[in-house]
Formats: C-alpha cells, sequence, structure tokens
C-alpha cells in the first residue's frame, strides 16, 4: 500500500468514526445506517445487538426523551490490508432523572472499532466501547440525588454513575464492559489483534 492509499483510507475510517456520533445524536438514521456493514454489532452498557435493532431501539428511545449525547477527541488507527482498528477518545453524555434529581451523567472512554473494507468501502464490523471514569452531576447545584451506595457500588467502576441512571430508568446494564484495565479490556485488546491477523471480531 502506498502512502496516498493509507491516508486515503485513514481519512475514510476517521470520516466513518466522525459521522457515527454526528448522524446518531442528529437522529438523522437513514446515514447512520450507512456507516455499519449489513453484519455490523453495537456493544453498549445498555445494549447489545445489530446495528439496525440498535437504530430501532436508539429511535425509541429518542422519541420516549432519551437524551444520550457523544463528544469525540483524538483517534487512532491500526491498518492491516482491508483491516482496522481504531481508537477514539469520546465521551457520553446522558440526562435523566436520578432518584427524584434531573443529573447529567459524563462517561469517559474510548470507542474501540472493528472496522472492513469490503467493495471498496469503510464500514463498521463491531463497536465496543470502553468505559474509563464517569461523573454525576446534578442539573441544579442546589439539590443532589441521595444514591444507594451498594448499587452504585454493584456496578464497575468505569461506567458505575451511568449504569445508575440507565438502571434507574428501566434500563438493564450490562456489568462486565471493558474498562481502562482489567482482563475485559485486556481480552478486548487481544480480539483486536487476532481481528487485524484475520480472524473473527466476536
Amino acid at each position: 500500500m502506498s502512502f496516498s492509499e493509507e491516508l486515503v483510507d485513514r481519512l475514510a475510517i476517521r470520516d466513518l468514526v466522525e459521522n457515527w456520533a454526528v448522524w446518531r445524536d442528529a437522529c438523522d438514521w437513514k446515514r447512520f445506517r450507512t456507516v455499519w456493514h449489513d453484519d455490523g454489532v453495537m456493544q453498549a452498557t445498555w445494549f447489545q445487538g445489530t446495528a439496525d435493532e440498535f437504530i430501532a431501539v436508539s429511535e425509541s428511545g429518542f422519541q420516549k426523551g432519551v437524551r444520550i449525547l457523544h463528544f469525540l477527541g483524538g483517534t487512532s488507527i491500526e491498518l492491516s490490508g482491508n483491516r482496522a482498528i481504531a481508537q477514539t477518545k469520546m465521551t457520553i453524555s446522558q440526562r435523566a432523572e436520578v432518584e427524584g434529581v434531573m443529573c447529567d451523567v459524563v462517561c469517559t472512554g474510548r470507542f474501540y472499532d472493528f472496522i472492513e473494507k469490503r467493495d471498496g468501502k469503510w464500514g463498521l464490523v463491531l463497536r465496543q466501547p470502553i468505559y474509563e471514569k464517569d461523573r454525576l452531576d446534578p442539573i441544579d447545584p442546589t439539590k443532589a440525588p441521595k444514591l444507594d451506595p451498594q448499587v452504585l457500588a454493584s456496578f464497575p467502576e468505569g461506567y458505575r454513575h451511568l449504569a445508575y441512571l440507565q438502571a434507574g430508568i428501566g434500563y438493564k446494564v450490562k456489568p462486565d464492559m471493558p474498562g481502562l484495565y482489567g482482563p475485559e479490556v485486556e481480552a478486548l485488546y487481544a480480539r483486536g489483534d487476532t481481528w487485524l491477523s484475520g480472524g473473527p471480531a466476536t
């Protein structure tokens, strides 16, 4: 692969990552679908399933008042032929009522993406967020929700406030998502290496 070809691929992957966040948060579901391959899979604290299922539940949730937004930072891309792993710094922000108080939760982490070029087009095969740390802030600084310490401690450190909020509004939260360190994220890195070597994403 020449330098110019590699640069075009890197730009296309970065464009895909950025379009994911903009189109998903703007509820532009038709264009959002184009960043995924047909067999694409989304993993999140509150959802695990196909891209089409993710779009359906995201659209339904937005209509019910669920507000989850994303902000992106830098991206690191590992290329291996028609396959890539992209890691992108990000924040996930969600607003909802927590123990009777309207709050924002902001979770900082990385999108860890398994990406493949098929028929000349890069697309997502699997998105697995890594949850590094989070915090909860009341919208009204004069109010503070009284969190159940046992419930809070039952969730992983990297997304415990996000999980507390999501469980409180009825979502079943996955308890073993990868964080900044630990066996879950090490296993994810190993899967990434397997993917770049030609193996499966899952």
